[in-house]
C-alpha cells in the first residue's frame, strides 16, 4: 500500500514569493522539488499545505494554520508522510519547532525533508541531531536579522533616512545623492515652518505647564493645523513630546545615530527636561511634585502638603460677607489651602485646617526672591566641581552593585543551560516548558543586568556631558532668577515646581521646603554663601529650609 504523502511550503515574506529560481524561499521551487522527491520514494501525493508571509523564527506554530490543520489530519490518520523541501521550512524557533517535529513522529508521521533526509526521534543522539538542527535553523534567522538592521542601522548612522513618512516638523527632498541602483534618494530636512510649531509645543508644556489636551485645544484656538489639515489630538502630542528624532536623532528599530545638529529641532536639555514632566505626571509616580495643570491663581497647587499628617494640600474657595457703613454687603472670595485630612478624616490629623492661599504664596515668594537675589554671588565653578565629584562617586557606588547583579545573573542562565543538556539527553526532572520559561527570564535578567552595567559605565565615562548637564542647571536657575517677576502665573508655577520638589506647611505657617534633585545639584550653596546661616537650617542630605513666620 503507498503511503500517502502531505506537503508543506513556506516563504517568511511576501517579497520571497517572486525570488529567482533555485532558490529555497520560492515555492514553485519547493513544490517542484517535493513533487519529484515523493515519486522517487513512490508516495502518493496528498494534500499540499503553503504559507506565504509567514515568518518561522517569529510566528509560534501554535498560530500556524497549516501546522494546526497538519496536526488535525495526522490524528484522523489521513496521511504517513510529512514532507518540506527543508526541515526549518516546519519553523526557526529553537525552543518550539524541535517539539512540533518530535509531535509528528510519536503521532505516527514520518518527516522528511527533500535535502536533509529522515528525521528520526528513536535515540537520544537523534533527539540531541534535532535539536542542534533547529537551533542552526535558529541562528542563521537571526544572522540574517542582524545583517538586515545592520545594513539599515548603518544607513542611519551616515545621516542618512531609511523610507517611509518622516516625523511632523521634517520634509524630504532630493538633493543628488543616489543608492547602489543609481536611484536618487530623498534626504531628510527640516521643515522650518513645521518645527515651528514643535518648538512651541514643547515650550507650552514645560515653560507653561501646558497638558498634551490643553496644547492641542491651544493649537486649534490658534488655527495651527497637522499637514493633512486636521487638528492636532493629544495622542500626537504626547507622541511628539517622546519622540527623539527632535534631537537630531535618526532611528532604525533599537538602532540610534549620533545627534545631527542641522536635523535637531529641539535641543537636549528642553526634551531631558519634557520627559522628566512627564514622567513625574504619570499616574504611577508617587513623588509628584509638578502641578497637573496651571490653571488658578495659587502658587503651590500639586506640591504643598500638611506638615503633620503629610496629607496633599487641596485649594478651596469661599466667601466673607463685609458689612460697609452704608448697609452695602460686600462677598470678597477667600482662597485657602486645605488638609484634605483635616476636611474628610479629621481623626488622621491634628493640624491645623487651611492656610490662606495670600499669605502663604507671599512667604514662598519671599524665600524664592532671597534665593534668586543672592544667586549671582555663588561661584559657579566652584559649585560644578564639587556636584560633578559628588555625583561620579554616586555612579561608582551603583556601578559596583549592578556588577554583581550581573555576575549573579550570569551564573544563572548558566545554569539553565547545563539543565538544557540534561533535558536533551532525558537525565532531567524539570519539564521542559518551564525549564524554556525559567532559562528566558533569566536571560532576560542577564541582558537588563548587562545593559544597567554599561549605561553606569558610559555615564562616569562622559564626565563632559555630566559637567554640561549640571553648568546647564546652574544657568536655569539663572534664568529664572532674571525672569521671574515679570513672568505670568502659569510660569511661576513651572519654575517653582523645577526648584521645589515639595512644601510642607504647619500651624503657625511654619514651612520646610524640600528642593528638587535640580536644585541640590546646584546645591552645596549652604556653605557657598548663599544663605545666611542664622536664616536658615540645610540639612546634608535633603537639604531642607525651615522658615518660620
Amino acid at each position: 500500500m503507498q503511503k500517502i504523502c502531505y506537503d508543506l511550503y513556506r516563504v517568511s515574506s511576501k517579497k520571497q514569493l517572486y525570488l529567482s529560481e533555485g532558490s529555497k524561499d520560492d515555492i514553485p521551487m519547493q513544490r517542484q522539488a517535493c513533487r519529484e522527491f515523493a515519486e522517487q520514494m513512490g508516495w502518493q501525493m496528498g494534500k499540499e499545505f503553503e504559507e506565504k508571509g509567514v515568518s518561522g523564527s517569529k510566528v509560534s506554530a501554535t498560530k500556524r494554520d497549516a501546522i494546526i490543520d497538519l496536526k488535525e489530519a495526522a490524528l484522523n490518520g489521513e496521511f504517513q508522510i510529512l514532507l518540506v523541501f527543508m526541515f526549518d521550512r516546519l519553523g526557526r524557533i529553537d525552543d518550539e519547532t524541535p517539539f512540533v517535529l518530535e509531535w509528528f513522529v510519536k503521532h505516527g508521521i514520518e518527516v522528511w525533508s527533500v535535502t536533509e533526509g529522515q528525521q528520526k526521534i528513536e535515540q537520544h543522539v537523534d533527539k540531541l541531531m534535532n535539536y542542534i538542527r533547529f537551533w542552526q535553523a535558529a541562528g542563521e534567522s537571526e544572522k540574517t536579522s542582524i545583517r538586515t538592521k545592520t545594513r539599515l542601522g548603518q544607513i542611519v548612522e551616515q545621516g542618512c533616512f531609511r523610507g517611509g513618512t518622516p516625523p511632523f516638523g521634517y520634509r524630504l527632498e532630493k538633493q543628488g545623492r543616489v543608492n547602489k541602483g543609481k536611484t536618487e534618494v530623498n534626504e531628510i530636512l527640516i521643515d522650518e515652518q513645521e518645527a515651528a510649531v514643535v518648538r512651541l509645543i514643547f515650550d507650552l508644556y514645560v515653560t507653561k505647564g501646558y497638558g498634551s489636551q490643553r496644547i492641542a485645544t491651544y493649537l486649534y484656538e490658534q488655527g495651527t493645523r497637522n499637514r493633512k489639515g486636521n487638528n492636532f489630538t493629544n495622542a500626537t502630542i504626547n507622541n511628539m513630546l517622546s519622540n527623539r528624532s527632535y534631537l537630531g536623532i535618526l532611528k532604525s528599530g533599537e538602532t540610534e545615530s549620533q545627534i545631527f545638529p542641522h536635523l535637531q529641532i529641539i535641543d537636549p536639555h528642553s526634551f531631558e527636561a519634557v520627559q522628566n514632566l512627564r514622567l513625574q505626571r504619570s499616574a504611577a509616580y508617587k513623588d509628584r511634585c509638578v502641578p497637573l495643570n496651571t490653571k488658578g491663581s495659587s502658587l503651590l497647587s500639586g506640591n504643598i502638603f500638611c506638615g503633620h499628617c503629610g496629607a496633599r494640600m487641596i485649594i478651596t474657595t469661599n466667601g466673607k460677607k463685609y458689612h460697609r457703613q452704608d448697609g452695602e454687603v460686600t462677598v470678597t472670595p477667600r482662597t485657602r489651602y486645605v488638609c484634605y485630612n483635616r476636611t474628610r478624616h479629621a481623626h488622621l490629623c491634628d493640624g491645623q485646617t487651611g492656610y490662606t492661599v495670600r499669605k502663604l504664596d507671599a512667604i514662598i515668594e519671599t524665600v524664592v526672591h532671597n534665593l534668586f537675589a543672592q544667586l549671582n554671588d555663588v561661584p559657579k565653578d566652584a559649585v560644578i566641581a564639587e556636584c560633578y565629584a559628588n555625583k561620579i562617586a554616586e555612579y561608582q557606588m551603583k556601578l559596583t552593585t549592578a556588577r554583581a547583579t550581573l555576575q549573579a545573573c550570569t551564573a544563572e542562565v548558566l545554569e539553565y543551560e547545563a539543565e538544557v543538556i540534561k533535558v536533551i539527553r532525558g537525565e532531567s526532572k524539570l519539564n521542559p516548558d518551564l525549564l524554556n520559561k525559567l532559562y528566558e527570564d533569566a536571560k532576560e535578567k542577564a541582558v537588563d543586568a548587562e545593559q544597567n552595567v554599561k549605561r553606569l559605565e558610559a555615564q562616569i565615562q562622559d564626565g563632559e556631558k555630566m559637567r554640561d548637564s549640571l553648568s546647564q542647571q546652574f544657568d536655569n536657575l539663572r534664568t529664572w532668577a532674571d525672569m521671574y517677576d515679570e513672568c505670568d502665573m502659569e510660569t511661576k508655577k513651572m519654575i517653582l515646581a523645577r526648584i521645589m520638589k515639595s512644601v510642607r506647611v504647619r500651624r503657625d505657617y511654619e514651612i520646610e521646603i524640600d528642593f528638587t534633585v535640580d536644585f541640590e545639584k546646584i546645591g552645596g550653596i549652604a556653605h557657598l554663601g548663599l544663605m545666611p546661616e542664622e536664616d536658615s537650617i540645610l540639612l546634608p542630605e535633603s537639604k531642607q529650609k525651615v522658615v518660620s513666620f
